[in-house]
């Protein structure tokens, strides 16, 4: 979590208080009705959390999905260094018996 993240639930907080607060001045409810105010502020807060929570598993996705392309980075580089080994071995073998061939015509 960067404090960015925390400042804006933080602040996510603060502005659904303020709202239902002006929100509740403006109807028949009592002022300062806490049980409102505070379910408002719970409501958010349970939101931002959610989200934090949403942005945690994602980057942890990420750096697993890096990890094994990094994994499979080097894996194919073994394996083409492999192939390439095998073909140079198979390239000598065809050009004795190309070799041999040609000894053997003339």
């Amino acid at each position: 979590m960067e404090p960015r993240d925390v400042v804006l639930s933080i602040v996510m907080v603060a502005s659904a208080f303020v709202m239902t607060v002006q929100w509740l001045e403006k109807t028949e409810y009592a002022k300062g009705d806490a049980v409102i105010v505070l379910s408002a502020m719970v409501l958010i807060a349970a939101l931002a959390m959610l989200m934090l929570s949403i942005e945690l598993r994602l980057r942890r996705i990420e750096e697993k999905i890096e990890a094994t392309e990094r994994g499979l980075r080097v894996n194919l580089q073994s394996v083409e260094d492999n192939v390439g080994k095998q073909l140079t071995v198979t390239r000598r073998f065809v050009d004795s018996i190309d070799e041999m061939r040609r000894v053997a015509h003339r």
